[in-house]
């Protein structure tokens, strides 16, 4: 099905699509919910190839709807342009070449979500925007409910220029007032421009796992960023950044009970490879953690500020139960640390490598607290 000029099919409630290819300008909506319904029932898409973008939000009078998607193939998507765009953090949020969001705060308002092998954008070229966008109105009000969401290849560039401080984006995005159950990324997810976060949770998840790699070409980018509440994060492949202020790992609010990061690599300057500024459980990394920049800019909670390429940041108000290292964490910049406490706590660690910190000035740990510097203990471990 071809749309020239407008956008696609408009969706009343009990719908379904399967088996077609639907194409649309990018930056119109290929599928997308018109409808004056309180109850939409079931929408069910299956078996698509889309060009355009898939916008399934719902609004006054919608307030009940149950989403059943399988094995969709959106190739191209321009998803800047939509004026409902979530807000925290001193940022505002791009929807998604995919866009599932509750925009209805009233009671009762609910979307629920079975997703499976969802794919978005291709391999240089990505669709613009974000991947896969999923909200609710806000943290109390307009819930979506994810029982269970898999991802095939994620592909995405917000295409936001550097310096803007109050914009991003994310290949995955958990936004506020969503509950997922279960997320496994299957293939690699991959962004390219400046500000885009590869995985990002505002909301709360019980399991996500990442078989693949996950990977940020982009200024300021994270490979993982979690301001919500997650249970239980594997990643069992590699993440990498590059570009300036491009960081790992970053837990900024909320918690994270378990997890598992097999291995991290930053290249710029600024580019931290984890950072904890709000309590954790507990952290396992596997083959270890490798930053190759020094100072430089990026961008935290709306501001552009600057940072050292510490390989393992906790900050004031952060806290780890248990950090397990079982590689070497490694450094290569100027005056920067591999593993570095400052103000935070790390109730066990357990270091199996070495800390390594090869850069003119630095140094492979610093723990600083109550203004006094120790490293009793570790003593074997540096390098």
């Amino acid at each position: 099905m071809s749309f020239i000029g407008g956008d696609g099919v408009a969706l009343t409630g009990d719908n379904e699509i399967s088996g077609i290819s639907i194409q649309t300008s990018p930056a119109n909506r290929a599928i997308y919910i018109d409808s004056p319904e309180v109850d939409l029932g079931t929408i069910r898409l299956e078996h698509l190839t889309v060009t355009g973008v898939v916008q399934l939000l719902t609004r006054a009078p919608n307030k009940v709807l149950s989403l059943d998607l399988s094995d969709i193939d959106i190739v191209s998507a321009d998803a800047r342009h939509y004026p409902e765009r979530p807000m925290k953090y001193g940022v505002n949020v791009y929807q998604g070449a995919l866009t599932i969001y509750n925009f209805n705060p009233e009671a009762e308002s609910r979307i629920t979500l079975h997703a499976e092998h969802i794919g978005v954008g291709r391999e240089k070229a990505p669709v613009i925007g974000s991947g896969i966008f999923i909200s609710g109105f806000n943290d109390t009000a307009g819930p979506v409910i994810v029982d269970k969401l898999t991802t095939t290849g994620v592909y995405s560039n917000g295409m936001i220029p550097t310096g803007q401080p109050n914009l991003i984006t994310g290949g995955i995005f958990i936004v506020y007032g969503v509950e997922a159950n279960e997320i496994v990324s299957l293939n690699e997810v991959k962004t390219y421009g400046t500000n885009d976060m590869v995985l990002d949770v505002w909301g709360k998840v019980k399991s996500w796992v990442v078989k693949e790699n996950v990977t940020s070409y982009g200024a300021s980018g994270i490979g993982f960023v979690n301001f919500g509440d997650v249970d239980y994060f594997k990643s069992e492949k590699t993440i990498q950044t590059y570009g300036l202020g491009a960081r790992g790992f970053n837990q900024y609010d909320g918690t994270i009970k378990d997890a598992y990061f097999e291995q991290i690599t930053t290249v710029g300057n600024g580019s931290i490879g984890m950072q904890f500024s709000k309590p954790v459980g507990n952290i396992t990394i596997g083959s270890g953690i490798k930053t190759l920049g020094a100072k430089g800019q990026t961008l935290v909670k709306g501001e552009i500020v600057e940072l050292n390429a510490d390989a393992i940041s906790v900050l004031h108000g952060g806290l780890i139960e248990t950090l397990t290292i079982d590689g070497d964490v490694v450094t290569s910049g100027d005056h920067v640390v591999s593993y570095h406490v400052n103000g935070g706590v790390v109730q066990a660690l357990k270091l199996g490598g070495k800390l390594v910190a090869s850069g003119n000035g630095a140094k492979p740990a610093v723990i600083e607290q109550d203004g006094s510097s120790d490293t009793t203990g570790i003593e074997g471990y540096l390098s």
